[in-house]
């Protein structure tokens, strides 16, 4: 049993074997010049016919189909399975002007093969192949969804606001430093006395045990989100995430909160701890994130929780 590299002949041409065939006592050549009558004749693979030693070749008889063999042959290759676990060759590109801006070339042909983009989609020249010289990053890919230029302009949006949410961060520490007293940093014993102050008017679940509360000053932040009450001092479970405080302190602060009922990051509030200088993840625990006598402020359309905005 032949390979099925076997099965792919060789040449233009096949010899006619009599032993496969009893008929075969001699055919005549169809050459219109010859006629010969030849006991081992050639069978032409391009136009079919048959041909005796002298006109064997597609040259030789002028075959009609020359060319028609070497074709069925190079398709044949394409078609098999290449190295990689059986993916099959990527069909070649067919010919079209490169997608260069003002680039005239045409690519997919012998001379210029062409190059695929999988990025973009498209196809380019030599000179072109490369992001940097057709500009990839800024394209659409062809075929791309029209949500995915929808995200990119929301991500530079959200960047902005992350950026304007720093400096907002920076200049709310520094008024708070301007508003504590000068000669000496605040000691441990004030940060007491404030919390216990606080402990005194904050508001919250009363069913909460003591020991379980995290007294926290709470402000909503006046450029994106409108409040009945824009500050509030209240309490919380340390046994809560982030998402169930913000809830609750929307809920108290009587902030329109439509985390639940919207996919779109502009619209979501979160929750930016004033003394971490970051914006809280909704899975965190308060107990772990927050201490009694922190500031957090809720603020809408600043995107997913970002480390470190605040440079001290």
């Amino acid at each position: 049993m032949a390979s099925s590299s076997s099965d792919i002949p060789e040449s233009s041409y096949v010899k006619m074997d009599t032993a496969d065939d009893a008929t075969l006592i001699g055919t005549h050549c169809q050459y219109t010049y010859c006629n010969q009558l030849d006991f081992l004749p050639f069978f032409c693979q391009s136009c079919k016919g048959t041909f005796c030693l002298d006109h064997r070749t597609e040259t030789a008889h002028v075959c009609a189909e020359a060319g028609a063999w070497a074709r069925r042959r190079r398709e044949a290759e394409l078609a098999k399975p290449s190295a990689g676990e059986g993916k099959r060759m990527r069909d070649l590109v067919q010919q079209k002007p490169c997608a260069g801006a003002g680039c005239k070339t045409t690519v997919g042909t012998s001379l210029v093969p062409g190059v695929h983009c999988d990025r973009c989609n498209r196809d380019y020249c030599l000179k072109h192949r490369l992001g940097e010289e057709h500009d990839c990053k800024n394209l659409t890919p062809i075929g791309a969804r029209p949500g995915a230029a929808q995200a990119n302009n929301f991500g530079r949006e959200a960047r902005s606001a992350l950026s304007k949410l720093k400096a907002w961060g920076a200049s709310r520490k520094e008024a708070a430093s301007r508003a504590l007293p000068k000669p000496k940093p605040t000691t441990a014993s004030q940060r007491v006395v404030a919390v216990n102050q606080l402990k005194k008017t904050a508001k919250g679940d009363a069913k909460l045990a003591p020991e379980k509360r995290v007294y926290l000053f709470v402000e909503a932040e006046a450029e994106t989100t409108t409040a009945k009450f824009p500050k509030g001092q209240l309490f919380f479970s340390k046994d809560w995430v982030v998402g169930r405080l913000l809830d609750s302190a929307a809920r108290d602060l009587q902030v329109e909160n439509v985390n639940n009922s919207s996919a779109n990051e502009k619209d979501k509030l979160r929750v930016f701890h004033v003394e971490g200088g970051r914006v809280l993840e909704f899975n965190e625990k308060v107990g772990a994130a927050l201490s009694s006598g922190n500031t957090v402020v809720l603020l809408r359309g600043v995107g997913p929780a970002q480390e470190d905005l605040i440079t001290m």
